[in-house]
């Protein structure tokens, strides 16, 4: 559970995709916007804001995970 903020630190490591990589597909093919970890000095791993409503996040990680699953 996240104490304190509302951001996600998720790891993409699996994907074999570097988070630029990864944050680029994910945004041209899912239409899904996240943050990459390179910034953050972890290239293995996405940031998600879960700063909105409910419906949003969902369909949002519901298009994640049917994207990620076609990789």
């Amino acid at each position: 559970m996240p104490e304190g903020a509302f951001y996600i630190f998720s790891d993409i490591s699996k994907t074999k995709l570097d988070s630029i990589g990864f944050a680029s597909r994910l945004l041209d093919e899912a239409r899904v916007a996240v943050i990459p970890g390179e910034g953050f000095g972890k290239d293995t791993f996405m940031r998600i804001s879960f700063a909105t409503n409910m419906e949003s996040l969902a369909k949002g990680m519901d298009r994640i995970e049917e994207w990620v699953n076609k990789l």
